[in-house]
Protein backbone atom coordinates (compact mmCIF):
# COMPACT_ATOMS: atom_id res chain seq x y z
CA UNK A 1 0.00 0.00 0.00
CA UNK A 2 1.12 3.13 -0.86
CA UNK A 3 0.68 6.41 1.05
CA UNK A 4 1.42 9.91 1.25
CA UNK A 5 2.19 12.37 4.62
CA UNK A 6 1.75 16.34 4.81
CA UNK A 7 5.11 16.72 3.62
CA UNK A 8 3.75 15.16 -0.11
CA UNK A 9 6.32 11.91 0.34
CA UNK A 10 5.37 8.76 -0.12
CA UNK A 11 5.23 5.94 2.06
CA UNK A 12 4.78 2.23 1.88
CA UNK A 13 3.27 0.43 4.20
CA UNK A 14 2.20 -3.10 4.74
CA UNK A 15 -0.98 -3.55 6.35
CA UNK A 16 -2.38 -4.35 8.95
CA UNK A 17 -0.48 -1.53 11.03
CA UNK A 18 -0.19 -3.58 14.19
CA UNK A 19 3.04 -1.19 15.91
CA UNK A 20 2.93 2.23 15.88
CA UNK A 21 5.81 4.36 17.75
CA UNK A 22 4.36 8.12 17.97
CA UNK A 23 7.55 10.68 18.55
CA UNK A 24 5.11 13.95 18.63
CA UNK A 25 2.56 14.40 22.14
CA UNK A 26 -0.14 15.99 20.03
CA UNK A 27 -0.36 13.13 17.42
CA UNK A 28 0.18 10.48 20.15
CA UNK A 29 -2.75 11.66 22.22
CA UNK A 30 -4.84 11.89 19.16
CA UNK A 31 -3.45 8.08 18.59
CA UNK A 32 -5.16 7.14 21.95
CA UNK A 33 -8.56 8.78 21.39
CA UNK A 34 -8.67 7.72 17.66
CA UNK A 35 -8.63 4.17 19.70
CA UNK A 36 -5.11 2.87 19.06
CA UNK A 37 -4.23 1.84 22.66
CA UNK A 38 -3.29 -1.80 21.60
CA UNK A 39 -1.59 -0.31 18.66
CA UNK A 40 0.50 2.34 20.28
CA UNK A 41 3.80 0.40 21.48
CA UNK A 42 6.36 3.53 21.46
CA UNK A 43 5.68 6.71 22.59
CA UNK A 44 8.43 10.03 24.25
CA UNK A 45 8.59 10.94 27.57
CA UNK A 46 6.93 14.48 26.31
CA UNK A 47 3.79 11.92 25.64
CA UNK A 48 1.93 13.04 28.70
CA UNK A 49 -1.57 12.98 27.82
CA UNK A 50 -3.93 10.99 28.46
CA UNK A 51 -2.04 9.42 31.45
CA UNK A 52 -3.24 5.56 31.56
CA UNK A 53 -1.09 6.20 27.70
CA UNK A 54 1.99 8.40 29.47
CA UNK A 55 2.51 5.11 31.91
CA UNK A 56 1.91 2.11 30.31
CA UNK A 57 3.51 2.61 26.60
CA UNK A 58 6.92 1.99 26.09
CA UNK A 59 8.75 5.60 26.08
CA UNK A 60 11.61 5.83 23.34
CA UNK A 61 13.30 9.31 24.84
CA UNK A 62 12.65 12.63 24.23
CA UNK A 63 10.71 14.32 20.43
CA UNK A 64 14.46 15.51 19.96
CA UNK A 65 16.64 13.36 21.16
CA UNK A 66 15.10 10.24 20.38
CA UNK A 67 16.15 6.93 21.37
CA UNK A 68 17.22 5.16 18.06
CA UNK A 69 17.75 1.37 19.61
CA UNK A 70 14.56 1.06 21.80
CA UNK A 71 12.85 1.91 18.42
CA UNK A 72 13.84 -0.44 16.55
CA UNK A 73 13.33 -3.17 19.50
CA UNK A 74 9.96 -2.17 19.26
CA UNK A 75 9.79 -2.95 15.39
CA UNK A 76 6.87 -0.35 14.06
CA UNK A 77 4.98 -0.88 11.40
CA UNK A 78 4.91 2.86 11.00
CA UNK A 79 6.17 6.11 13.41
CA UNK A 80 4.49 9.31 13.60
CA UNK A 81 6.77 12.18 13.32
CA UNK A 82 6.36 15.82 13.08
CA UNK A 83 8.71 18.16 10.60
CA UNK A 84 9.25 20.92 13.36
CA UNK A 85 9.16 18.88 16.62
CA UNK A 86 11.46 15.90 15.67
CA UNK A 87 15.13 16.30 14.44
CA UNK A 88 15.43 15.47 10.60
CA UNK A 89 18.53 13.56 11.03
CA UNK A 90 17.24 11.14 12.84
CA UNK A 91 13.91 10.92 11.14
CA UNK A 92 16.03 10.42 8.08
CA UNK A 93 17.51 7.30 9.91
CA UNK A 94 14.55 5.73 11.03
CA UNK A 95 13.39 6.54 7.32
CA UNK A 96 16.07 4.29 6.20
CA UNK A 97 14.41 1.32 8.18
CA UNK A 98 10.62 2.05 9.11
CA UNK A 99 7.74 3.64 7.33
CA UNK A 100 7.88 6.89 8.37
CA UNK A 101 4.77 9.25 8.55
CA UNK A 102 5.62 13.13 8.97
CA UNK A 103 3.28 15.60 9.65
CA UNK A 104 3.58 19.50 8.71
CA UNK A 105 0.86 21.83 10.45
CA UNK A 106 1.38 25.47 10.52
CA UNK A 107 -2.48 25.92 11.39
CA UNK A 108 -5.79 25.03 12.36
CA UNK A 109 -6.58 23.82 8.71
CA UNK A 110 -3.67 21.11 8.38
CA UNK A 111 -4.42 20.16 11.90
CA UNK A 112 -7.59 18.89 10.49
CA UNK A 113 -6.43 17.32 7.39
CA UNK A 114 -3.68 16.12 9.38
CA UNK A 115 -6.31 14.03 11.86
CA UNK A 116 -8.83 13.05 8.88
CA UNK A 117 -5.69 11.84 7.32
CA UNK A 118 -4.41 9.42 10.42
CA UNK A 119 -7.69 8.35 10.62
CA UNK A 120 -7.97 7.11 7.25
CA UNK A 121 -5.01 5.31 7.15
CA UNK A 122 -5.81 3.37 10.46
CA UNK A 123 -9.48 2.67 9.70
CA UNK A 124 -10.48 5.42 12.26
CA UNK A 125 -12.14 7.45 9.55
CA UNK A 126 -15.21 7.89 11.16
CA UNK A 127 -14.21 8.31 14.91
CA UNK A 128 -11.90 11.49 12.85
CA UNK A 129 -14.33 13.27 11.14
CA UNK A 130 -16.73 13.13 13.95
CA UNK A 131 -13.64 14.83 16.02
CA UNK A 132 -12.35 17.20 13.28
CA UNK A 133 -16.49 18.20 13.05
CA UNK A 134 -16.36 18.85 16.89
CA UNK A 135 -13.34 21.14 16.39
CA UNK A 136 -14.50 23.01 13.33
CA UNK A 137 -17.77 23.93 15.40
CA UNK A 138 -15.86 24.94 18.79
CA UNK A 139 -13.85 27.23 16.63
CA UNK A 140 -16.88 29.02 15.22
CA UNK A 141 -18.00 30.12 18.53
CA UNK A 142 -15.12 32.32 19.28
CA UNK A 143 -15.25 36.25 19.58
CA UNK A 144 -14.01 38.08 16.34
CA UNK A 145 -15.13 41.71 17.66
CA UNK A 146 -12.22 42.97 19.71
CA UNK A 147 -8.95 43.31 18.21
CA UNK A 148 -6.32 43.03 21.11
CA UNK A 149 -2.22 43.72 20.35
CA UNK A 150 -0.59 40.75 22.04
CA UNK A 151 3.04 38.62 22.20
CA UNK A 152 3.22 35.19 23.34
CA UNK A 153 6.25 33.95 24.91
CA UNK A 154 7.38 30.49 24.88
CA UNK A 155 10.23 30.88 26.55
CA UNK A 156 12.42 32.79 29.31
CA UNK A 157 15.91 33.87 29.14
CA UNK A 158 16.54 34.16 26.57
CA UNK A 159 13.04 35.79 25.79
CA UNK A 160 11.46 33.94 22.74
CA UNK A 161 7.95 34.62 21.48
CA UNK A 162 5.81 32.97 18.75
CA UNK A 163 6.35 34.50 15.42
CA UNK A 164 5.44 34.35 11.88
CA UNK A 165 4.15 31.00 10.61
CA UNK A 166 3.42 29.37 13.47
CA UNK A 167 0.63 26.99 14.67
CA UNK A 168 0.60 29.28 18.01
CA UNK A 169 0.11 32.28 15.69
CA UNK A 170 -2.89 30.67 14.04
CA UNK A 171 -4.89 30.15 17.29
CA UNK A 172 -4.08 33.51 18.02
CA UNK A 173 -5.48 35.15 14.88
CA UNK A 174 -8.64 32.95 15.78
CA UNK A 175 -8.54 34.82 19.33
CA UNK A 176 -8.46 38.22 17.21
CA UNK A 177 -5.05 38.72 18.92
CA UNK A 178 -2.51 40.58 16.71
CA UNK A 179 0.98 39.27 16.88
CA UNK A 180 3.41 42.21 17.34
CA UNK A 181 6.31 40.19 16.28
CA UNK A 182 5.02 39.10 12.78
CA UNK A 183 8.00 41.20 11.82
CA UNK A 184 10.76 38.89 12.85
CA UNK A 185 12.48 37.12 10.59
CA UNK A 186 12.49 34.02 12.50
CA UNK A 187 9.65 31.63 13.31
CA UNK A 188 10.44 31.78 17.38
CA UNK A 189 12.54 34.95 17.27
CA UNK A 190 14.74 35.86 20.43
CA UNK A 191 13.62 39.43 21.89
CA UNK A 192 15.19 42.05 24.41
CA UNK A 193 12.84 43.75 26.99
CA UNK A 194 13.85 47.04 25.51
CA UNK A 195 12.18 45.63 22.41
CA UNK A 196 9.12 44.24 24.06
CA UNK A 197 8.89 47.82 25.75
CA UNK A 198 9.03 49.46 22.20
CA UNK A 199 6.23 47.44 20.94
CA UNK A 200 4.00 48.17 24.27
CA UNK A 201 1.70 44.73 23.59
CA UNK A 202 -1.75 45.45 25.50
CA UNK A 203 -1.15 41.65 26.45
CA UNK A 204 1.40 39.18 27.59
CA UNK A 205 0.66 35.33 27.62
CA UNK A 206 2.96 33.55 28.97
CA UNK A 207 2.82 29.97 27.86
CA UNK A 208 3.00 26.83 30.48
CA UNK A 209 4.94 25.10 28.02
CA UNK A 210 7.82 24.35 26.62
CA UNK A 211 9.16 26.53 29.67
CA UNK A 212 7.09 26.48 32.64
CA UNK A 213 5.84 30.03 33.30
CA UNK A 214 4.74 30.96 37.05
CA UNK A 215 3.24 34.00 38.94
CA UNK A 216 6.59 35.42 40.02
CA UNK A 217 7.47 35.89 35.80
CA UNK A 218 4.61 37.85 35.48
CA UNK A 219 5.30 39.87 38.29
CA UNK A 220 8.82 40.59 36.87
CA UNK A 221 7.22 41.44 33.12
CA UNK A 222 4.67 44.12 35.24
CA UNK A 223 8.30 45.85 36.23
CA UNK A 224 8.65 46.25 32.28
CA UNK A 225 5.23 46.79 31.41
CA UNK A 226 3.48 48.13 33.86
CA UNK A 227 0.10 49.20 31.98
CA UNK A 228 -0.22 45.59 30.52
CA UNK A 229 -2.39 42.31 30.87
CA UNK A 230 -0.23 39.60 31.53
CA UNK A 231 -1.68 36.21 31.76
CA UNK A 232 -0.08 32.82 32.45
CA UNK A 233 -1.94 30.36 29.82
CA UNK A 234 -2.28 26.94 29.32
CA UNK A 235 0.55 26.58 26.21
CA UNK A 236 -1.10 22.89 25.45
CA UNK A 237 -4.56 24.48 24.62
CA UNK A 238 -2.43 26.85 22.21
CA UNK A 239 0.20 24.64 20.51
CA UNK A 240 -0.88 20.74 20.65
CA UNK A 241 -2.88 20.50 17.16
CA UNK A 242 -4.19 17.17 17.70
CA UNK A 243 -7.56 15.79 19.75
CA UNK A 244 -6.76 18.64 22.45
CA UNK A 245 -8.08 20.97 19.89
CA UNK A 246 -11.22 19.92 21.03
CA UNK A 247 -11.06 21.79 24.38
CA UNK A 248 -8.95 24.74 23.04
CA UNK A 249 -11.84 26.97 21.43
CA UNK A 250 -13.88 26.91 24.74
CA UNK A 251 -10.58 27.82 26.65
CA UNK A 252 -10.39 30.60 24.27
CA UNK A 253 -13.77 31.56 24.77
CA UNK A 254 -13.06 32.29 28.39
CA UNK A 255 -9.94 33.96 27.82
CA UNK A 256 -11.75 36.82 25.49
CA UNK A 257 -14.64 36.77 28.60
CA UNK A 258 -11.90 37.61 31.31
CA UNK A 259 -9.91 40.21 29.19
CA UNK A 260 -13.56 41.93 28.60
CA UNK A 261 -14.45 41.84 31.88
Amino acid sequence: MIVSDQMHRTIELNKPLKRIVSIVPSQSELLWDLGLEKELVGITKFCIHPHQMATSVTLVGGTKKLNLDKIRKLQPDIIIANKEENEKSQIEELAKEFPVWISDIHNLDESLQMIEMLGELFDKKEKALELTTTIKSTFQQLNKRTTVNVAYFIWNEPLMVAGKKTFIDDMLKRCNFENIFLNKDSRYPEISINELQNANPELILLSSEPFPFKEKHVQDYQKHLPNAKIIIVDGELFSWYGSRLQHSANYFIELQKSLQA
